[in-house]
């Protein structure tokens, strides 16, 4: 993965290549890429966020992150 210009940041997100802002934060993340909140998880570098550090952390170039929705159903 190639590095973002400087105002970019290069991640992986779900194994999709993403250029995302500088200084975006998990939750601007799982905003842009989820149709709703409740119910997400999420894995920064294999470290689960808690949804209360959301605003407060920010992805940085190369890093690697899941979101994952749980989903009802059988």
């Amino acid at each position: 993965m190639a590095a973002g210009d400087a105002g970019t940041v290069r991640v992986l997100v779900n194994g999709d290549e993403l250029a995302l802002a500088t200084g975006t934060t998990v939750e601007q993340l799982v905003e842009a890429v989820c149709e709703a909140t409740r119910g997400v998880a999420v894995a920064l570098d294999r470290e689960v966020v808690p949804r209360s550090s959301w605003a407060r952390v920010v992805v940085t170039d190369g890093s690697v992150v899941e979101v994952v929705a749980a989903a009802a159903g059988g």
